[in-house]
């Protein structure tokens, strides 16, 4: 037995530098809440479990499955007043639900504890769909919009909703929505459809953890963002002119304004990637460092999990924030995060961003996948395998974020380390990562189940369920 002080400063955030579990380069220790000063808990390693007594083998890698040609397609306007301190935009949205619904439901994530704390929140306007007034119906959950159109909504047929929005800036916080001065993060900010396709609307509660909930399917993005004179933007997609992105086939956007200096370079992962770096004024770093990080991260994945998805890859570093926190196409991380927060985010951009999951219910799925890329990135498998788990994760990967609440000085070993080791039971890393790239293909652009990770990974390991049960995952 040893002393471990567990450090999860996960949004997914996942890959923040943790010297105190043997992961990182950091000498400060944070909790599962992302704030300094984690505590020490004493826990016995989890027994060995043995690799699958079979012969695997890697068939090849299926071809990549295309994007819903029925994906929501959406029109963003945001405004940033940092004179108001807040953010003013609207949400347009063309919908095509593939089941009868007979409302549509919007998720409000900036409504969330920890955004709220920190003195944030988000108020939407007058709905309406297809041009008429639509009514809301009362929730407790502040991040849940439900909008009734008075009507049924047919599956198959397009319906186009309208939701402007205000959004208060939070002072200063470890988390994705923050204002520090004139660098400011924007993400999970807007209005965004909480619908899983054969499921319907997903409206599972926000977690106060530094962790997300949220469930979205791909879509397309045309957003305008303005901001004051003087400052610049990074953000997910691709910009033909300042202030207008688009993106194609991301279920989700986020932006970071400030002061940056930046630097861009090509990565071949394997096709070409635009990336561009921004360091916020101020921060005693310089962007190049984190670039070549980012360029070497990327086409080694490229090779290890499949092509990248999108054109192009941007990363923010601005105060505040005490690890990384992804979303597709663009990364927020803090000073100092060059190591395995880097990996770690650029993994997310395959296990999370072209691989969705129902995050609430199933973070080890992005999380746990995206440790993997950054333990094989950094070579970092024995590190991860020699971490123990403490009681309440033992066992207990495949717990919602319902569960983590409680257990928070638990989450980071029990989804991101454990998630490693379950990974790493199986046999070989290469056949891992090949049961990963056939993932990876098979359910891209979908919102993935504990079951269609099982399904890929029996490819090259036939016992894989059997494997993955004994760290508490139930396909």
């Amino acid at each position: 037995m040893f002393a471990l002080a567990l450090v999860a400063t996960a949004c997914s955030s996942g890959g923040d530098d943790r010297s105190a579990a043997g992961l990182g380069e950091r000498s400060t220790s944070t909790d599962a809440a992302g704030d300094a000063g984690g505590p020490t808990m004493t826990v016995a390693p989890l027994p060995a479990v043995p690799p699958a007594a079979t012969s695997p083998t890697c068939p090849a890698t299926p071809r990549r499955a295309e994007a819903d040609p029925n994906r929501p397609r959406y029109r963003l306007t945001v405004d940033v007043r940092l004179d108001e301190n807040v953010v003013r935009g609207t949400t347009e949205v063309r919908f095509t639900p593939d089941m009868e619904t007979d409302r549509l439901v919007f998720r409000l994530w900036a409504n969330s504890p920890r955004p709220t704390q920190a003195g944030g929140s988000i108020e939407a306007g007058e709905a309406t769909v297809d041009g008429r007034a639509a009514r809301v119906e009362g929730n407790s959950d502040p991040t849940v919009l439900d909008v009734r159109p008075g009507r049924s909504l047919v599956a198959g047929r397009s319906v186009e909703a309208r939701v402007p929005w205000a959004l208060t800036l939070p002072a200063t916080s470890n988390d994705r929505i923050s204002r520090s001065g004139d660098a400011v993060r924007l993400g999970s900010i807007f209005p965004i459809l909480g619908w899983e396709p054969g499921v319907g609307w997903r409206t599972e509660p926000p977690t106060g953890a530094f962790a997300e909930a949220s469930t979205a399917p791909v879509a397309d993005f045309d957003v305008t963002v303005t901001v004051p004179d003087g400052l610049s933007v990074l953000g997910s997609g691709t910009s033909d002119r300042p202030g207008h992105w688009t993106a194609t086939a991301m279920r989700d956007v986020a932006f970071s304004v400030g002061r940056f200096t930046t630097a861009s370079g090509t990565a071949m992962a394997p096709g070409p990637v635009q990336v561009t770096v921004g360091v916020h004024q101020g921060i005693p770093e310089t962007p190049q460092r984190y670039l070549d990080k980012v360029v070497a991260v990327l086409e080694d994945f490229g090779g290890r999990f499949g092509p990248y998805p999108w054109p192009a890859y941007t990363l923010a570093i601005t105060p505040g924030l005490g690890g990384g926190i992804e979303y597709p196409g663009h990364v927020m991380q803090g000073p100092g995060t060059a190591g395995r927060t880097t990996s770690h985010e650029v993994g997310h951009m395959w296990f999370y961003g072209l691989v969705g999951n129902n995050q609430g219910r199933d973070p080890w799925l992005d999380e746990g996948l995206a440790s993997w890329a950054e333990a094989r990135y950094e070579d970092a498998l024995a590190e991860f395998g020699s971490v123990p788990q403490p009681p309440a994760a033992r066992a207990r990967m495949g717990e919602p974020m319902t569960y983590w609440a409680t257990a928070l000085n638990a989450y980071y070993a029990g989804v991101y380390v454990q998630g490693v080791q379950a990974l790493a039971a199986l046999g070989p890393a290469d056949l891992v990562d090949c049961a990963l790239r056939t993932y990876a293909a098979v359910f891209a652009h979908r919102i993935a189940t504990p079951a269609d990770l099982v399904a890929a990974l029996r490819s090259s390991f036939p016992e894989a369920e059997t494997v993955l049960a004994r760290y508490g995952i139930s396909p």
